[in-house]
């Protein structure tokens, strides 16, 4: 039995990839969104929402989308998915100044899933003071029941903790070659999810960044445009230099 096996990773007919940590049934969405189904709570890390205008804000001009895209892809998974809850592993704003550079469509798109499902922002280093005038409730962590929530992965082996952060990206061996997707990470004990934001980058898998943090090899899930693949570390490869 080979470690995706090992670890319960199992695809759906959806193409989501289901999976369990901690104990806890799991299914990662081709978005790169978790759903806790025993708790109906739909995790997103890292949007980085407005991201575009504050490299427009230091003449690298981007196209000003990010945010739409971003939040496109987040209203069709709660509307697929009808979460309770919706819960950002921090870094959700580019910087403190971001919400205010929103447009009204976008900011709208918020409120529309603030009626749809209760909104909890867990702080992150990039919005260290969530705007208060969005709607939801503000936190520094969130347990549901032996998951722990939060923005920074511990520099330990943590069960149960779900993090963002790091931005995991997998360089994958195929028999066509190798391809670069953001990915989950796990070890069935504790995952740190993909950055969700349309215009963020990644850390691959093997960086040492991640050295440390889980207390057996992980595997990974990856990112498709329509399904989650699964792979274990053999089938791992560090970036190009």
């Amino acid at each position: 039995m080979n470690a995706v096996e090992t670890l319960g990773l199992n695809p759906a007919s959806d193409g989501s990839l289901e999976l369990v940590l901690a104990g806890e049934a799991a299914r990662l969405l081709s978005s790169g969104a978790l759903l806790l189904e025993g708790y109906s709570a739909l995790v997103v890390a890292d949007l980085h929402l407005e991201k575009g205008s504050a490299f427009a804000g230091r003449g690298q001009l981007l196209p000003p989308l990010d945010t739409r895209e971003t939040l496109r892809r987040l209203a069709a998974d709660t509307a697929a998915v009808a979460p309770e809850r919706i819960v950002f592993l921090g870094d959700a704003f580019h910087d403190h100044e971001a919400s205010r550079r929103m447009s009204e469509d976008d900011r709208q798109v918020l409120e529309d899933l603030g009626r749809a499902a209760g909104l909890v922002w867990i702080t992150g280093n990039h919005d260290p003071e969530p705007d208060g005038d969005l709607p939801g409730e503000a936190a520094e962590e969130v347990r549901l029941g032996g998951l722990i929530l939060r923005h920074e992965p511990q520099p330990a082996p943590a069960p149960g903790e779900i993090a963002g952060h790091l931005h995991p990206c997998a360089r994958i061996a195929t028999p066509r070659g190798a391809v670069r997707r953001r990915c989950l990470v796990t070890d069935g004990e504790r995952a740190i999810l993909p950055a969700y934001g349309a215009f963020t980058g990644g850390l691959n898998v093997l960086d040492p960044a991640f050295a440390g943090l889980f207390a057996r090899p992980p595997v990974v899930a990856a990112l498709g445009d329509r399904r989650v693949h699964a792979a274990g570390a053999r089938s791992l490869r560090p970036d190009r230099s």
